[in-house]
């Protein structure tokens, strides 16, 4: 068994404003304007998106990509456009806070 490639995965916690639950959801889920961003690059591998069983209005996301340094140039190279969807976003949460951000081996 060959050793398993590491992944560079991002955890985001969000506190969502009661009346923008829906368009966060859309905004940040499966076919949301995050990863219809992130798509744009080969080494994005996806994003997970978690509801709070205890806290309707705590939400958590998980990007996936296959190294730091890919997302750092992603980042570097997309910086306008990630602004711009950061800067519509604000207004649907109350908080966000990164949770924990490193490289470990895909599972």
């Amino acid at each position: 068994m060959g050793a398993k490639a590491d992944v560079y995965r991002i955890v985001w916690r969000y506190e969502v404003r009661p009346e923008c639950l829906s368009a966060f959801a859309r905004a940040y889920g499966a076919r949301g304007d995050w990863v219809e961003l992130f798509r744009r690059d080969d080494a994005y591998l996806g994003t997970e998106l978690f509801r709070s069983a205890g806290d309707p209005l705590a939400w958590a996301t998980v990007d996936t990509w296959a190294s730091r340094a890919a997302y750092e140039a992603f980042r570097r190279r997309w910086a306008d456009d990630y602004a711009a969807i950061d800067a519509r976003c604000e207004g649907l949460t109350t908080a966000e806070r990164l949770l924990a951000a490193e490289e470990r081996p895909e599972r």
